[in-house]
């Protein structure tokens, strides 16, 4: 329902008790799901979530690592992301992986968000 004061179009308050719309939670569902699916793979040591300001916004490691690895992974995919489109304006960056001696992460940027799931890849 819509209230009119002064003119002004003001959406009336939901109540708490009534939990988000159907469609959010079955999406929230997935995802967890979808989170617990990965974080079962072997060697799987963490998965963050990070928005496009490069602000974690879930995590399965420690909160000094979801901070460290969310800053600099972002500037590393809006670096990655800028090199791309400086070669061709029409690409963007759809998967980064990284490889080191002591594990590997995976980057699956997305508009809004980033998937990132640091591995060790001998495991």
């Amino acid at each position: 329902k819509v209230l009119h004061l002064n003119n002004r179009r003001r959406t009336k308050p939901v109540p708490s008790d009534s939990g988000p719309p159907p469609a959010v939670f079955d999406f929230q569902a997935e995802v967890e799901e979808t989170l617990k699916r990965i974080q079962s793979q072997k060697g799987v040591q963490g998965i963050i979530i990070v928005n496009s300001e490069g602000i974690p916004v879930k995590s399965t490691l420690d909160n000094q690592s979801t901070v460290q690895y969310s800053a600099l992974i972002h500037q590393l995919v809006m670096k990655a992301r800028s090199t791309l489109r400086d070669i061709d304006p029409q690409n963007d960056l759809t998967f980064l992986r990284v490889r080191s001696k002591k594990n590997e992460i995976m980057i699956a940027p997305d508009k809004d968000y980033f998937l990132i799931v640091i591995q060790n890849p001998s495991a």
